[in-house]
């Protein structure tokens, strides 16, 4: 690894993770701004991508091949949809899907399209990474399948749906989009989410006030990592 892309979606993601950082250079590029650091020897560059899966894939796709990124972690909140998740636990994929992708009038099985996969698999050694440094500190983290998809999901109609087909633990906007990019690209990866709602909730839940406590607690897990990977 000479060169780590770290990203979220918004900005309230990587916020906790910018403070960690002095002497920041600013770069825009394709109306995003590109957070370059220096953190004990490594070079990194840090980005949220704006929310959902186009943007996602441009974001991962210009660290790699304009910045030069050979190693790509990911860092955000999720809707838990596995009954185990509580608000705050923190998940790393094993692997993701898109559960909006449907040509299934084809013939195709949910997302699914010709010449891909309905699962891209993380990065074996990142994981292992991830929860040695769990396991360190104490926190509870599940390895588990992540599904994508262009909508906040908040009908259980359709999370019944998701978790069905892709027996998936938790839903977001961005997983699967930049676990495509990265595997084409021979970029290893993972994907961090803490859990920001789940499926049991009522609508009356203050979803700000969550997506900047399960923010915090994914970026601060994320900089251990950062440090283990650095070793």
């Amino acid at each position: 690894m000479t060169k780590l892309a770290i990203m979220g979606a918004m900005e309230e993601e990587i916020e906790p993770l910018l403070a960690h950082f002095e002497n920041v250079n600013v770069v825009e590029f394709a109306n995003n701004k590109y957070y370059e650091v220096n953190y004990n020897g490594l070079e990194i560059v840090i980005a949220y991508s704006k929310i959902g899966k186009v943007f996602a894939s441009l974001t991962a796709a210009t660290m790699i091949e304009k910045f030069g990124c050979d190693t790509l972690l990911f860092s955000g909140v999720a809707g838990g949809i596995n009954p185990e998740l509580k608000i705050g636990d923190l998940i790393v994929a094993d692997k993701l899907c898109q559960h909006d992708l449907d040509i299934t009038a084809f013939g195709h099985p949910n997302g699914y399209v010709p010449g891909g996969k309905v699962f891209v698999e993380t990065t074996k050694s990142l994981r292992e990474i991830a929860i040695k440094v769990a396991n360190e500190n104490n926190l509870k983290v599940i390895e588990g399948t992540i599904a994508t998809g262009d909508q906040f999901v908040h009908s259980t109609e359709r999370k019944d749906f998701i978790q069905s087909t892709f027996n998936a633990d938790a839903l977001e906007m961005e997983g699967a989009s930049v676990a495509v990019v990265c595997d084409a690209l021979n970029v290893p990866f993972f994907i961090l989410r803490a859990i920001s709602d789940t499926a049991d909730m009522d609508a009356g839940f203050d979803f700000d006030e969550f997506l900047k406590s399960s923010a915090k607690n994914s970026a601060d897990y994320l900089i251990k990592i950062v440090k283990e990977l650095i070793k």
